[in-house]
């Protein structure tokens, strides 16, 4: 019978832009792994039936994404899942998608510096649910107005950060003209209890006015200061000892003159 199989451990959900995956443990011997999506109103859906893999994609029957779910992982041999008798089984946590699924960095489409504005536009995550036309559904389109941005941005080699919200899609904030700035974006779910801020998109620059004392600071600037001292004193010396060197010349021929006119 099924009494000595082991039931599955180490039970976890992961999930980004509501790509949910199941994970647990150990790897089947000798049997396999059945999932069971069980919802409080919504009737059970198996996935990965008859599996010998440690993971399952239950994406798809997690759509109502305000429901919440647990997974009971069945362990079973083939040929024996549709007995009567009730297979060994291991009960996950409890998950709920639209509170618990991590957001993904944003998609930085474009930015500028000009003057004293800093300006960035940015895309929303997909997620893997799609619209009756078959356009991918973003996670504004799920969250709506419990979505927002932040923009964090700083003035490049600072470690001051400020920061914007926003529920647009782009951000205009006022920084220092001529000082380049870096800058990145997050999603945040204010509501939430846990998992409130998303993935950090990718950190950008601006280059504006950007030179070789941005890149390396005062240590530059002092070489080239003694660098630039060292050009005028040669630039002054110079002429002064070859005009010394030029009368030397001539008081020496004259003097050498003297002398063979005398003998």
């Amino acid at each position: 019978g099924y009494a000595e199989l082991p039931t599955a451990v180490n039970i976890t959900w992961s999930s980004i832009n509501f790509k949910t995956i199941l994970q647990w443990q150990p790897k089947p011997s000798g049997y396999f792994y059945t999932v069971e999506i069980h919802g409080r109103t919504s009737d059970v859906k198996r996935k990965c039936i008859l599996t010998s893999e440690t993971e399952c994609d239950v994406t798809d029957v997690l759509r109502n994404v305000k429901e919440t779910y647990t997974a009971h992982i069945l362990s079973v041999r083939p040929g024996e899942i549709d007995n009567f008798e009730e297979p060994p089984f291991a009960v996950s946590e409890k998950f709920t998608p639209y509170s618990q699924t991590v957001i993904g960095k944003p998609e930085i489409k474009d930015y500028s510096q000009k003057g004293s504005q800093l300006n960035v536009v940015f895309k929303d995550p997909l997620t893997p649910y799609i619209f009756p036309n078959g356009s991918f559904q973003s996670i504004q389109d799920i969250f709506q107005h419990d979505l927002e941005y932040k923009l964090y941005y700083w003035k490049d080699q600072s470690s001051g950060k400020k920061d914007v919200t926003t529920k647009s899609h782009s951000f205009d904030v006022s920084v220092d003209s001529g000082k380049n700035y870096c800058f990145y974006v997050q999603g945040i779910i204010p509501s939430r209890r846990e998992n409130r801020n998303g993935q950090e998109s990718t950190v950008l620059c601006t280059s504006v006015g950007r030179n070789i004392l941005d890149d390396y600071g005062t240590e530059v600037f002092i070489i080239l200061a003694v660098i630039a001292v060292a050009v005028i004193t040669l630039a002054i010396v110079l002429p002064v000892v070859l005009c010394k060197r030029k009368k030397a010349k001539r008081a020496r021929a004259v003097r050498e003159k003297e002398l063979l006119n005398g003998v």
